[in-house]
């Protein structure tokens, strides 16, 4: 099947020539995200492979089907970036990678807790100029710490093992409850009690419209002074103004951020030359308690290899007429990401 592969990196292509080698499809890559802008690029390709930061909304899904393609393959397990009764309505079919790595995600999530905790990188940055001084350095033990984990699937499900081998106490909210999260020793709370009691708070949970701005001027009032508070799930979750004003009050103590509600103008790209023109992005920039990686947690060659595989398999169950069980429907919610 012939597929237009937008949003490409060199990373990309690594992984998927490869795969694709069992599955015999004609992949065509083109670096640019795809928007309305860009969706002519796809004419003739009756399937296209978005990620992320690509934007399929109406007009964008409009273009696509009026040029022939008739499969949307996401090679991501979040699908909110997808108009999906659009894509409904012009008869397209939506695929997506439910499932790659939750390893890669929640071992990142603990590194940004150690690394704001234990101030990692600001310790390495001291050292090579010849600092070897200590002072501002001191952290905390996890170890009797309580965490609270919005979102329990798998990734939520690692975090919480993980933890537990720290010796924390943990604590879960979940609309769907996991009895393997019981297993471990989590106790589902609600929202309120679970801001009230946890020294951090993780977030790893859809983005929906029930969940954007999860965590709001309202929620972060509710939370610990000096909390630390982890986002390596979806931007929007998190009020980026409410964040800000949390951390000038001192009521969030640490801000690690894997993600941002605006990523898509910044996030994969080298910006280095460039005039960053996003005030907010730039104001946590400047928290010496605040870090924020670009979108990396999932980036595990491990993670990659299982999304390049599944995104093919997609793509040949469509091709071949055979159901999908990684098919998304119009309704469909997640019940956590992966």
């Amino acid at each position: 099947m012939k597929v237009a592969v937008f949003s490409t990196k060199s990373y990309d292509r690594q992984f998927l020539e490869p795969a694709n080698a069992n599955f015999g499809h004609e992949l065509v890559f083109f670096e640019p995200q795809l928007n309305r802008d860009t969706a002519v690029l796809a004419a003739g390709f009756p399937a296209i492979c978005a990620f992320i930061n690509d934007q399929l909304d109406a007009p964008t899904l409009e273009i696509l089907a009026a040029h022939g393609t008739r499969l949307l393959a996401l090679r991501s397990a979040g699908f909110n970036h997808v108009d999906l009764p659009v894509a409904a309505e012009l008869g397209l079919t939506t695929v997506r990678v439910p499932a790659y790595s939750p390893y890669a995600v929640a071992e990142h999530t603990v590194g940004l807790m150690l690394t704001l905790n234990r101030k990692f990188h600001r310790a390495y940055y001291r050292v090579r100029e010849g600092d070897f001084s200590i002072n501002g350095l001191m952290g905390f033990d996890l170890h009797d710490r309580t965490v609270g984990i919005v979102g329990t699937g798998k990734i939520g499900q690692v975090v919480g093992q993980i933890l537990k081998g720290f010796g924390c106490h943990i604590l879960g909210y979940d609309v769907y409850p996991n009895e393997d999260f019981k297993a471990l020793g989590g106790k589902y709370v609600q929202l309120p009690e679970l801001f009230a009691e946890s020294d951090i708070i993780t977030l790893h949970c859809p983005l929906t419209h029930e969940t954007h701005y999860l965590i709001d001027e309202s929620a972060i009032a509710q939370m610990k002074p000096g909390v630390m508070l982890i986002n390596t799930s979806r931007g929007a979750l998190v009020d980026t103004n409410a964040a800000i004003e949390g951390l000038k009050s001192r009521k969030i103590g640490y801000l690690g951020l894997d993600v941002y509600e605006r990523e898509s103008d910044l996030f994969f790209e080298d910006m280095s030359d460039e005039i960053i023109q996003d005030d907010e992005f730039e104001r946590l920039l400047t928290f010496p308690n605040v870090i924020v990686t670009a979108h990396q947690a999932f980036f595990t060659s491990n993670a990659l290899q299982n999304i390049a595989e599944t995104t093919l398999s997609n793509i040949s169950d469509f091709e071949q007429g055979r159901h999908c069980p990684n098919e998304i429907s119009a309704k469909q919610k997640t019940k956590t990401p992966a």
